[in-house]
């Protein structure tokens, strides 16, 4: 139980550390991504009016059937890449929110990268 209760507490330093750092405005808002074991989620924000512009995860509409992989998490940057754009936001900062920038957390970026957004 206290390995579960300090990975928790690193993962939360990690985040506190990166997020003093970076903040989202209306002009280049903060994309957040959040992975659990079975889902990825992703956030656009803009925290200075405290509202999120564009959002989309592996549980909604056509991608439901996202499963929690790389494969798949190109497929959701891109998704959300294509909100972004139609709401003409092309530049973000991007939030790893505390997690390592490999594997999904880069392949989400990736993604949105080819649909054209720029970090």
């Amino acid at each position: 139980m206290n390995r579960v209760i300090d990975k928790r507490k690193k993962l939360a330093r990690r985040k506190h550390h990166i997020r003093k750092n970076i903040s989202g405005t209306a002009s280049k808002p903060r994309m957040s991504v959040f992975r659990s074991n079975s889902h990825m989620y992703v956030q656009v924000i803009d925290d200075v009016a405290g509202c999120t512009l564009v959002s989309a995860s592996s549980m909604e509409g056509e991608l439901k059937g996202l499963k929690n992989n790389v494969a798949d998490a190109a497929k959701l940057g891109e998704a959300v890449g294509k909100k972004m754009l139609e709401k003409n936001i092309d530049t973000c900062v991007f939030d790893r929110n505390g997690y390592l920038f490999h594997g999904i957390v880069k392949s989400i970026a990736d993604g949105a990268r080819k649909a054209g957004v720029k970090f």
